[in-house]
């Protein structure tokens, strides 16, 4: 017969044993329970392309079908991008392409995505273990200046506008611009006009993202809005003093409007010392850099080609994903958890934290948030319910 401690060591051995398998197993059981709501991915620049997110692209793109599949993404809102290069009569244009694009991965892929408009349509998708396909458009040079243009696009599915890019359009100013353009004060933020287009979107039901506007701009949003506003891909200026990151006034504000702020992944945003580290990166790189310029690569497909030959000198430069998480708990302490949700720009970013290799990495979110001390509820309301909330607060 065992001794009575030789039989309570083996069950202890056992249950250490086990610890990680059980927690590995509450993590990702608790993320695939959640309904997780990403609120900006760029592949639709990926589509434009000519690559098909219904075919495995890993290796070449952050995000396809069947990846996002295994991230237990439940709903996306697919970018819709172009740069200030496309113009007046070109610009509303392709973000009708690109929408074109998305409708035809929907078409030929109905039992794995669906086109969602409304709230409703969302809870419809997730019931149906589709993924919940919304639109977003990224900047508000893509209407032309033309409310009617914006109409179009809301009807043809799009659900926010993110007001600037990089780029200013002449009714309102982005925060590249206000803090890199040298603008005067009294060109700064929204015009008559630009306070038409937020009060339009307002009642057409389409959200007002903020992400890329000046401070200026969003002052003047926030002034103006009716409704809850959307931070679609920002981060904390507090911990990454950034022009595209939120200052302190900037998250309390959005919480007073019942907004959400989601979180962007690329490391720039989220480490402080990121762009320095990549600066000398490419220094190393420099005699290669000028050889492909010179071979008219544009600069975007430079970056992605060096980030991918030298892929473990690249690792060595990305911030641990405790960095994004640092941002989340800064936003939870300020102004509590109801306003913070995931924004990751996945194929829109050339580096992310360490382990977000792509859309398939969402679950080790949901890990770090149960290892930091985050309730169940609270971690639904961070991966989608935030969200959903504030996409049920501007329906119409």
């Amino acid at each position: 017969m065992p001794h009575p401690f030789t039989h309570f060591a083996s069950i202890l051995i056992f249950f250490i044993l086990s610890c990680p398998v059980l927690k590995a197993q509450r993590y990702e059981k608790l993320h695939r329970k959640a309904i997780l709501v990403d609120t900006h991915n760029d592949v639709l620049i990926a589509t434009m392309q000519g690559l098909d997110i219904a075919t495995d692209l890993t290796g070449k793109t952050h995000s396809d079908l069947a990846r996002f599949k295994k991230g237990s993404v439940d709903a996306q809102i697919f970018s819709v991008w172009c740069d200030e290069t496309y113009g007046p009569g070109k610009a509303y244009s392709y973000a009708n392409a690109e929408i074109d694009s998305l409708y035809a991965i929907i078409a030929r892929n109905p039992n794995k995505i669906m086109l969602t408009r409304t709230p409703a349509e969302l809870e419809q998708a997730v019931k149906q273990k589709k993924l919940a396909a919304l639109i977003g458009v990224e900047g508000g040079h893509m209407i032309e200046d033309n409310l009617t243009y914006l109409e179009n696009l809301y009807n043809r599915g799009a659900r926010y506008l993110t007001l600037t890019w990089n780029n200013s359009t002449s009714w309102a100013t982005s925060a590249k611009d206000e803090t890199e353009g040298n603008l005067p004060a009294s060109k700064k933020g929204l015009t008559s006009f630009g306070k038409q287009v937020v009060q339009r979107m307002n009642q057409l039901g389409m959200l007002v993202d903020v992400s890329h506007t000046g401070e200026k701009t969003f002052w003047d949003v926030i002034n103006v809005t009716s409704k809850p506003v959307l931070v679609s891909h920002s981060c904390v200026y507090n911990i990454t003093p950034q022009f595209r990151n939120l200052k302190d006034d900037q998250i309390k504000a959005v919480a007073k409007n019942a907004g959400v702020i989601h979180l962007n992944f690329y490391s720039g945003f989220l480490d402080k010392d990121f762009l320095n580290r990549e600066k000398q990166f490419f220094t190393r790189h420099k005699s290669e850099i000028d050889s492909l310029t010179n071979l008219k690569w544009q600069i975007f497909d430079i970056q992605s080609f060096l980030v991918k030959k030298y892929a473990v000198e690249v690792q060595g430069l990305r911030p641990p994903l405790s960095a994004l998480l640092d941002h989340l708990d800064y936003i939870v302490k300020l102004v509590g958890v109801d306003y913070v949700g995931l924004g990751s720009d996945f194929d829109g970013i050339t580096s992310a934290p360490q382990g977000l290799d792509d859309v398939t990495s969402f679950p080790l979110i949901t890990k770090e948030l149960l290892a930091r001390g985050y309730s169940k509820k609270d971690i639904a309301k961070i991966l989608g319910g935030n969200f959903i909330r504030v996409f049920r607060a501007n329906a119409v």
